[in-house]
């Protein structure tokens, strides 16, 4: 539905009516209304003078009358500047389109074409230690919304996830649900995988902090020290190690575990009505960033400290030594 069509198509039949006279549609100048006047759509009559052979105002006026009696269906009222007639379009009409553009979901939308620029959006991107948060919700709205638009203009667009699943974050909850998670799934707790991985994220976290004020009250150690001689800090590199040597019974550990929470974030998706169309997982490119570091090393790049670690010095940026790989061989 097109208003300015109908409008257009009304001030023809006016001028052809009041003036004996056919013109196109080419004559015809309609433009928005400026915000300073009332109306909607105003009809610059100053090339139809030669027509009508009367002044701007005359002309205005008597086509103002015209579509007023002739078509209140379409226009309401109307006032005259100079040789500007200002139409306002009746609240039926737009009415009628909104009505025409609720039925229509692709309305607006340009087609995609095969050589429309290809854009990549990346939104949610979470950690498979703990449900999604606020920020995750904002960041996913924000994605989604972002690669509809830019659909919506015709632009070919691969909306694509990242998931952090692997890591120490990762092997804490592990560590967590295998000392004290007594066998829970989501089905025995009646909760959402993502919340219940999340629930041993904490716990770990809570039992690591009672072991460090131990440490350090008990063999009066500084923070760092505690860190140090920390047993579950240890027991959760180690598992980190061994996932990252293939350890069968840790992979599957991983495996179920992550499992659980794809299902919640899965059912998180569903609700706020988002999609994919491609998802990365860490765990299947950081070995390639791992090659790269020792690449690196070899030329020289980066450094390895005694204990085994590499690191990338960065004072030239003036920026603290990044970590790149731990002392163990496990990646960052």
């Amino acid at each position: 539905m097109n208003i300015e069509l109908k409008l257009q198509t009304a001030i023809i039949e006016a001028i052809k009516q009041l003036y004996n006279s056919e013109v196109n549609a080419s004559q015809i100048t309609l433009q928005k209304t400026k915000k300073d006047f009332k109306g909607h759509y105003t009809l610059v009559t100053f090339p139809l003078l030669k027509i009508s052979k009367k002044n701007p105002e005359q002309t205005s006026q008597e086509i103002g009358d015209y579509l007023a009696n002739n078509n209140a269906e379409l226009v309401t009222d109307y006032n005259v500047i100079k040789g500007f007639l200002n139409l306002t379009v009746a609240s039926s009409v737009w009415v009628e389109m909104l009505k025409h553009i609720n039925a229509n979901p692709e309305y607006g939308f340009t087609p995609v074409k095969e050589d429309a620029p290809l854009y990549m959006v990346e939104y949610s991107s979470p950690n498979t230690n703990k449900p999604l948060h606020l920020g995750h919700v904002r960041n996913i709205l924000l994605g989604h919304s972002l690669s509809e638009i830019l659909k919506a203009n015709g632009l070919n667009v691969v909306k694509t996830n990242i998931v952090n699943d692997r890591g120490i974050h990762i092997c804490k909850s592990m560590l967590a649900w295998q000392k004290w998670g007594e066998g829970a799934t989501p089905e025995s707790t009646g909760k959402k995988g993502d919340h219940l991985i999340g629930d041993f994220y904490v716990l770990f976290d809570k039992k690591y902090k009672e072991e460090q004020k131990s440490l350090q009250d008990d063999k009066d150690l500084t923070p760092e020290e505690a860190e140090q001689q920390s047993t579950l800090m240890a027991e959760a590199r180690e598992m980190l190690r061994k996932w990252e040597a293939g350890d069968s019974e840790t992979v599957e550990m991983w495996k179920k575990m992550n499992s659980w929470v794809y299902a919640g974030f899965d059912e998180t998706y569903d609700e706020m009505g988002v999609s994919f169309d491609k998802i990365y997982y860490e765990s299947e490119t950081y070995l390639a960033g791992r090659d790269e570091v020792l690449v690196g090393l070899e030329k020289g790049l980066f450094y390895r400290k005694e204990d085994g670690s590499v690191w990338a010095d960065l004072s030239d940026k003036k920026l603290d030594d990044k970590l790149l790989l731990r002392s163990d061989g496990t990646s960052v």
